[in-house]
C-alpha cells in the first residue's frame, strides 16, 4: 500500500521504521509540506484562513505567493492586526501527522534524524526503530520576543547537570540542552515582536535562517534544521524600543504588510465574530443595525484623531470591546429596571468610554481624565460624520432658511425646555421624554427611510445627538446619561456662578 493513498488512521498504526519504508514514506521539509497542502486547497477553492476578514485581496494573497515561494515571513503591521492569529492558522496547512523518531527530542524524521539521540538509536535497532505519530497542532511554538530572552532560550546552552547525571564529558555533544528553535525542527516557528528581541539574540538567527548551523558555547553543529519560520513586528518598535537589524531583515525574505479594515462592513464582520457574548440575554435586547456602524465608526475617528499616536495604531480590540460594553450597559439596564426587553440607546456609548480609554495612546499624555475626554470627542465625531447617512446637514438647514425640519425642536429648547435622558431610564421614561420634544418624532419618520416602529425612539435620541454635534443644541455629560438645552442659554450659564451645576461637566464633544 502506497504511503500517500493511505488514510489516517491506517498512518497512525505504523510503528517502526521499517513498516514506515514498506509502504513507501517519503521525506519533505515543511516548506514543501505547507507548499502542497496549499496547492490542493487553492485548487479545491478552500479558504485556509477562515475568519480573517479583510485580507482577501492584499495580505492572504502575499501570504500564499510567500508560501508557495518557501520563504520565511514577517507580518509589518500596527497592533491589533491578526498577525499572531495568521500565523496560528497556518499550523492548518500542515500534514496532519507525521512520523517522528519516538523519543527523539528534535523531532527527528525517521527517514532523515538529525540528533546523535536518532542516529544511535537506529544504527542500533535499524528497521526496529520505533516511531511516534506528531499532530499538527503540536507542531507550533510560538514565543514574545522581550528583553530578556537569551540565546540560551532560544538556541541553547550546556546543561551541567545533565552532563553529571550521565556523567560525560562537557566536549560530548550529549550534554547540550536545545533551546526553543531546535525543538521546533518540522515545525512553525513565531517570534512575536521581533524589534524588541535584542540586536546581540536576532544575530544568533543568522545561520539558523541561512545555513542551518547552531552554535552553543565551545560546540558548532551541523543541524539542517527545518524550520518555518513566521516574525510579527510593529512599526513603532522600529523607533521607539528597537529594530530588525539588516543581515536578519535581509534573511527574512518576505515581508507582508497588514492593515486595518477597510470598510465599516468588514470591521462589523470582525466585531460580530469576536465578540464574547455567550450567556447574555440577546434575545431581550434590540440592537439597531445603525448602532453597529456607529461603535466601528469609533474606530475609523481614532485612526484619524489628531488626539491619537497614529504610530501605535487603533487595534479592532477597541471595537470588539465596545460592542461589548453596549452589550452590558443594555443588559444592566434591563435587570435594574426588571424589564423583559430592551433597546440599545445611543446615552449607552457612556458606557463604551472604558473599552476606548485603554486602547488609545494619546500624542500627549497626561491625567487619566484626558482619555476620558478623547474618548467623549471619537464618540462625537463619529455621530456627526454618520448624521446625515439619514439626516439633512443642520448647516446647510439653518442656511436655506426655508423648510428647515429642525425649526419646531431647536424652538421648544430655546423656550428654556431642557431634556435629561439616562441610560437607566426605563422604556417607558425613555419614550416619554423623547416624545415631550416637539417636531421630533415627525424628522425621524420623515427622513429615515424603512423605518422599524421598535427604533422610532432611537432614531429620535441619535437626531438629538446630532443636532448637538452640529452645535444647534448644547449636550452636557451627566454622572448616569445626557443633558439637552438650547446652545445659548447654556453658554449663558458657564458664565453665570449663580446656576447649580456642579454636579455637570462641560460638553466633552465640542
Amino acid at each position: 500500500m502506497e504511503y500517500e493513498k493511505m488514510t489516517n488512521k491506517e498512518r497512525v498504526k505504523i510503528q517502526t521504521l521499517g513498516q514506515l519504508k514498506a509502504v513507501g514514506y517519503a521525506s519533505k521539509s515543511i516548506k514543501e509540506e505547507l507548499r502542497q497542502n496549499l496547492i490542493h486547497k487553492i485548487k479545491n477553492q478552500e479558504n485556509v484562513f477562515e475568519g480573517i476578514w479583510g485580507y482577501e485581496d492584499t495580505v492572504i494573497p502575499d501570504i500564499e505567493r510567500a508560501i508557495l515561494s518557501g520563504h520565511n515571513i514577517n507580518l509589518l503591521g500596527l497592533r491589533g492586526q491578526a498577525k499572531t492569529r495568521i500565523a496560528r492558522m497556518m499550523t492548518l496547512l500542515l500534514d496532519e501527522y507525521v512520523p517522528v523518531v519516538k523519543g527523539s527530542e528534535l523531532n527527528d524524521d525517521p527517514m532523515r534524524p538529525i540528533s546523535s539521540f536518532a542516529l544511535e538509536l537506529i544504527r542500533e535497532k535499524g528497521d526496529d526503530t520505533p516511531i511516534v505519530w506528531w499532530a499538527r497542532e503540536d507542531r507550533y511554538t510560538e514565543k514574545l520576543a522581550t528583553p530578556d530572552v537569551s540565546v540560551a532560550d532560544l538556541i541553547g546552552d550546556v546543561d551541567p547537570i545533565k552532563a553529571a547525571t550521565m556523567k560525560l564529558s562537557y566536549n560530548d555533544e550529549r550534554v547540550i540542552h536545545f533551546g526553543l528553535v531546535p525543538r521546533s525542527h518540522r515545525s512553525i516557528f513565531v517570534i512575536n515582536e521581533l524589534p524588541d528581541l535584542q540586536a546581540r539574540i536576532q544575530v544568533a538567527l543568522f545561520n539558523i535562517l541561512q545555513e542551518g548551523d547552531i552554535q552553543i558555547r565551545g560546540f558548532k553543529l551541523r543541524l539542517p534544521l527545518d524550520i518555518q519560520f513566521v516574525f510579527t513586528a510593529n512599526p513603532e518598535d522600529y523607533t521607539n524600543r528597537g529594530s530588525i537589524v539588516t543581515p536578519l531583515k535581509d534573511r527574512i525574505e518576505s515581508q507582508i504588510i497588514t492593515h486595518y479594515p477597510k470598510s465599516i462592513e468588514i470591521g462589523r464582520k470582525i466585531t460580530a465574530q469576536e465578540a464574547k457574548l455567550a450567556n447574555r440575554p440577546l434575545e431581550k435586547i434590540h440592537v439597531p443595525e445603525f448602532m453597529k456602524d456607529l461603535i466601528e465608526q469609533i474606530a475609523v475617528e481614532a485612526r484619524e484623531s489628531e488626539y491619537v499616536d497614529e504610530k501605535s495604531g487603533v487595534s479592532a480590540r477597541l471595537t470588539i470591546s465596545a460592542y461589548e460594553n453596549l452589550i452590558s450597559a443594555a443588559e444592566r439596564r434591563l435587570y435594574l429596571n426588571n424589564e423583559n426587553e430592551t433597546m440599545v440607546r445611543v446615552v449607552d456609548l457612556i458606557g463604551v468610554v472604558p473599552a476606548i480609554t485603554g486602547k488609545v495612546e494619546l500624542v500627549y499624555e497626561g491625567e487619566q481624565e484626558g482619555a476620558g475626554l478623547v474618548a467623549h470627542n471619537l464618540i462625537g465625531k463619529a455621530i456627526r460624520s454618520l448624521f446625515t447617512r439619514y439626516f439633512p446637514s443642520p448647516e446647510q438647514k439653518k442656511k436655506d432658511k426655508e423648510g428647515n425640519p429642525y425649526v419646531l425642536p431647536l424652538s421648544w429648547f430655546g423656550e428654556g425646555n431642557e431634556l435629561d435622558l439616562l441610560a437607566s431610564h426605563s422604556d417607558k421614561a425613555y419614550k416619554t421624554a423623547l416624545h415631550n420634544v416637539p417636531g421630533l418624532e415627525k424628522i425621524v419618520t420623515e427622513y429615515v427611510k424603512d423605518l422599524p416602529e421598535k427604533e422610532k425612539e432611537f432614531y429620535m435620541e441619535f437626531a438629538l445627538h446630532g443636532l448637538a454635534e452640529y452645535s444647534q443644541l448644547s449636550k452636557k455629560l451627566l454622572d448616569t446619561g445626557m443633558q439637552f438645552k438650547d446652545l445659548f442659554s447654556s453658554m449663558f450659564d458657564l458664565g453665570n456662578p449663580g446656576m447649580d451645576d456642579d454636579d455637570e461637566e462641560e460638553n466633552p464633544f465640542e
